[in-house]
This record gives structure tokens, C-alpha cells and sequence, in this order.
């Protein structure tokens, strides 16, 4: 028997007490003696049985404490003892059980002895209540219990702990309000009580707890107002208000966070302005606004939060062009200002090189897309959705050629290979009907014009105007040609556009380059008198 490693005996109606001999089977690794009549205490001999993974002795009439099991018990997953009479306090050594998943303790009359001062149960599967009890335990300093399947109502089962420093009870199922005694907890540094079923108003006695440095009441149910008492907490680093159903606009007293750092309010129903008192708020480095109801412009003062490195405005109403002030957000990494009521251009983010990953689609925004790589590299379904973004980006609208006056000028030149030779192709992008329109230049700065003026390439791609102009010409064919010059013959062609240019095919040249340039310069300007 000393070999034993499993013995079940629940549902078998035994009663009596648990035979200490037990404690001799010590390669036991499971024992079930739920569902019997057993009483009496548990015997401490249990705790020879180092080798324990699963314990359940649940639903039985044992009684007494258990304060000296659970000591040499290190390998123990699963503890189910609830629904018994034991008594005393729950043990501190339950805390040093690392490999824990599962534990049971309702359904008796543990008490807190007064001692009890850190309370770690963090990431198990414990589910149900908490020990009633627990409420007495006046000592309490670090409570963590998040990221299991606890229940309870929080203003019934938690006390006030003058003491305590961490209350941690997120990820769980606990109901009810948050209680305005809480703020009586004067050494409370971080209350954190997301993903849980909290109703209810925030109390804005929570004001009054000034150690607070982080509050995360995240994806539970309040609503109201957020009270602009709260911003009484100076020391305040981290607020996360996320994910609720709170309403009205955010106080102006927001500038009071001096020690803020990362401030999430998405997922609610904010409404109508951001404050312009945001901009106080320096140290910030995370800003979440999106999926809220503000219906009024960006305020410029934004600008002023130089340290913000990832902006979220997104899913609101927010109308009117993006701020200049955007240009000082230095160290602004991901930005996202997507189905807003934007519009206008944003040429600003040339200057924002460090950015990483944008989002700007739905939008009412126009004009050439940044040459910043968090422009060039981002996918479509970031951009999409605008009145008339372009730019060399897959998926995008390739932007028109720039305008020059009254009619549109567009000098290039592209060197595709042709086996050993060189096409040199200058394109002249004109409507056909117009007057020239020019002055006659100083002879000193001539040559220096000219360079510029065939050099000058608008924000478009060559390789693909290239491409169209050979399947527009029919590889310029004859049928295409309107005149023979010196330099090469020229072709008239109709781009998808809508714009009819005339192509210049340029032969080799190795005459002088000043020289061959004002020649050819002089035959642009001829082209540009004929009436076509």
C-alpha cells in the first residue's frame, strides 16, 4: 500500500474521522474523500504526503483549523475543501503553494485572525466565493487575486483595510458597486478591478485617496459622470477607464494629472470636446480617446504632449483639419485617427519621421500621401475610405501631374534599357488650346532654369507613366507621331487620366549638355505655341 499513488473513496457514505495512517502513503498523488460523512478535523499527517497534486475532501462535516497542512505541500494543484465546518484562519502558507490552480474554501467559517497581511492567488482557476471572513482581516497589505473565477459581491465582501497598499481582483466575476469607503484605505497605492461585473457610479470619495498611483476599473458597467474629484490625485500614473458606459466630457481640472503617464477613456460615450487642459498633462506617453461621441475639432494644444508616443482619437466625430501642432509630436509612434470627420491635407506628418504605424481611413482627407515609411509601408485599409488620398501605395490613386499656371507642365526624364541602347524619354504634359504664357530670362541664369525645369518630376511614379505611355503611343507608333525634331520625333498621347500629352522620344545625344538642353528646351517651348 506504501506504493499507492491514487485513492478515491468520494460518494461512498464512510464516516468517521480521516484515518492519520494516511500520512504513511507517501507516493500518494491523489486523494478524493468528497461526498461522505466524514468529521472530525483533518489530520496534519496529510501534510507528510509531499508528492499531493490533487486534494478534495469537500462536502463532508470536518471541522477544526488547518493551519499547520499545508506547509510541505509544495507540488499541490487542486484543494477543494469547501462546503465543511472548518474553522480559524486561512493559513498564510496557501500563498507559497506555486503550482496551485484550483482552490475551494467556501462554504465553512474560516475567520481572520488579524495577522493575515499578503493574500496571493493570482492566475489559478480558483472559483466561487471568497471566504466571508476575509473582510476581517484588518491587516491586510497585498491582495492579489486576479485572473481567476472568484465571485462576490465587492462592497459586501471586501472591508476597509488601513493597511493595504495593492488590491488586485481583476479578470474575475465580482458584482456590485465600488464602495466609498475604499477611499478610507489611506495607503492604497493601486486598485485594479477590470473585466468584472462592477455597476454603478465611480464615488468621487476616491478623490480623497491621494497615495493612488494606478486605477483600473476597465470593462465593467458604470456609468455617469467621471468625477472631477478624482483629479485631486497628483500622484496618479496610470488611469484606465475603458470600456464602460460613462458619459458626459472629460472634467476640465484633466490638466491636474501632472504625474499621469498613460491615460485610457476609450469605449465609452465622452462627449463633446477633448479639453484643451489635456495638454498639461506632460508626461503622458499613452492617449486612448477612440470609440467615444466627441464632435468637436482636435484642440491645437495637443501639440504641447511632446513625450506621447502612441495617439488613439479614432471612431468619434471629430471634424476639421489635422492641427499643425502635430509636427511637434516627435515621439509619436502609432497614431491612429481613423472614421473620424477630418479633412484637409497631411503633408504635416512629413515631419514626424519616427513614426511607425498610422491608421487615417475614413476621413474626409485629400491630397499626396506622406513620403514617410509609416505612409509608404502601411496596407490600403489605412488609408481607404478618404475623399482623395494618393500616392505611390498599393491600393491608391497615383497623384495627378502638378499644375503650372493655366495649363499643366511636367518635365522628365526616364532611362529604361533597350539591349544596349538608352531611351531617353521627356515628357510634356499640356492641354491642348492654350497660350503660352512666359518671360524671357536673364541670360546668366538661363542654363541654371533650364536644368530645373528638365529635371523637375512631380510626386508620380515613372515606371508606370513610363508604362502607359508605351501602351498610349502603341510603342510609338507612326500612327501616334505630330512632328520630328532635332532631338527625336514627338507622340501624342491620351493618358487614363484624361490628360493628352505629347511624348518626346529623345535620341542619344553627346553634344554639349548646357548647350543640347537649351536646344531642347527651345523645341518644348515651340510645342507648347502649336494649336493642335
Amino acid at each position: 500500500m506504501e506504493s499507492l499513488n491514487g485513492l478515491a473513496l468520494f460518494k461512498n457514505n464512510p464516516s468517521g474521522f480521516i484515518p492519520p495512517s494516511l500520512g504513511n502513503l507517501t507516493d500518494l498523488t491523489i486523494l478524493q474523500l468528497y461526498e461522505n460523512k466524514l468529521f472530525g478535523p483533518i489530520p496534519e499527517e496529510l501534510g507528510n504526503l509531499k508528492l499531493l497534486v490533487f486534494l478534495e475532501v469537500s462536502q463532508n462535516q470536518l471541522n477544526g483549523s488547518i493551519l499547520s497542512l499545508f506547509a510541505n505541500l509544495s507540488n499541490l494543484e487542486t484543494l477543494f475543501l469547501r462546503d465543511n465546518q472548518l474553522s480559524g484562519p486561512i493559513p498564510q502558507e496557501i500563498g507559497n503553494l506555486m503550482k496551485m490552480r484550483m482552490l475551494e474554501l467556501d462554504g465553512n467559517h474560516f475567520t481572520g485572525d488579524g495577522t493575515l497581511e499578503y493574500f496571493i492567488a493570482n492566475d489559478n482557476h480558483f472559483r466561487g466565493p471568497i471566504p466571508k471572513d476575509l473582510k476581517n482581516c484588518s491587516s491586510l497589505k497585498r491582495v492579489r487575486l486576479e485572473r481567476n473565477r472568484l465571485t462576490g459581491n465587492i462592497s459586501e465582501d471586501f472591508g476597509v483595510y488601513s493597511s493595504l497598499n495593492f488590491l488586485s481582483l481583476s479578470d474575475n466575476d465580482f458584482y456590485g458597486e465600488i464602495s466609498p469607503q475604499w477611499a478610507s484605505c489611506n495607503n492604497l497605492s493601486s486598485l485594479q478591478i477590470a473585466r468584472n461585473n462592477i455597476t454603478g457610479r465611480i464615488p468621487p470619495e476616491l478623490g480623497n485617496s491621494a497615495q493612488l498611483q494606478a486605477l483600473d476599473l476597465s470593462s465593467n458597467h458604470l456609468v455617469g459622470e467621471i468625477p472631477k474629484e478624482l483629479t485631486k490625485l497628483t500622484s496618479l500614473t496610470r488611469l484606465i477607464l475603458s470600456g464602460n458606459q460613462l458619459s458626459s466630457g472629460i472634467p476640465m481640472e484633466v490638466g491636474s494629472f501632472s504625474q499621469l503617464e498613460y491615460l485610457d477613456l476609450s469605449a465609452n460615450t465622452l462627449s463633446p470636446s477633448i479639453p484643451e487642459t489635456i495638454a498639461d498633462m506632460l508626461k503622458l506617453y499613452y492617449l486612448n480617446l477612440s470609440s467615444n461621441n466627441f464632435s468637436l475639432g482636435i484642440p491645437p494644444q495637443i501639440g504641447k504632449l511632446v513625450q506621447v508616443n502612441e495617439l488613439d482619437l479614432s471612431h468619434n466625430v471629430i471634424p476639421g483639419e489635422i492641427p499643425t501642432q502635430f509636427q511637434s509630436l516627435q515621439s509619436l509612434s502609432t497614431l491612429n485617427l481613423s472614421n473620424n470627420n477630418l479633412f484637409g491635407n497631411i503633408t504635416i506628418f512629413n515631419e514626424l519621421r519616427g513614426l511607425v504605424q498610422v491608421d487615417i481611413g475614413h476621413n474626409e482627407l485629400e491630397g499626396p500621401v506622406p513620403d514617410v515609411p509609416a505612409f509608404q509601408n502601411t496596407s490600403i485599409q489605412a488609408l481607404e475610405g478618404n475623399k482623395g488620398l494618393c500616392g505611390d501605395v498599393s491600393g491608391l490613386k497615383p497623384c495627378k501631374l502638378s499644375r503650372n499656371g493655366q495649363h499643366k507642365l511636367l518635365y522628365a526624364t526616364m532611362f529604361p534599357p533597350l539591349g544596349a541602347a538608352i531611351l531617353s524619354t521627356a515628357i510634356l504634359a499640356l492641354f491642348f488650346g492654350f497660350k503660352k504664357q512666359g518671360k524671357d530670362v536673364d541670360e546668366e541664369s538661363e542654363s541654371t532654369m533650364i536644368n530645373e525645369n528638365l529635371f523637375t518630376i512631380a510626386s508620380f511614379d515613372g515606371r508606370m507613366l513610363y508604362a502607359e505611355v508605351i501602351s498610349a503611343t502603341n510603342n510609338f507608333d507612326s500612327q501616334c507621331c505630330i512632328g520630328e525634331g532635332g532631338y527625336g520625333n514627338v507622340y501624342r498621347a491620351e493618358l487614363s487620366s484624361g490628360d493628352i500629352i505629347a511624348v518626346k522620344k529623345v535620341h542619344p545625344q553627346h553634344a554639349d549638355e548646357v548647350r543640347a538642353a537649351k536646344e531642347f528646351q527651345n523645341e518644348v517651348m515651340a510645342f507648347i505655341d502649336i494649336r493642335h
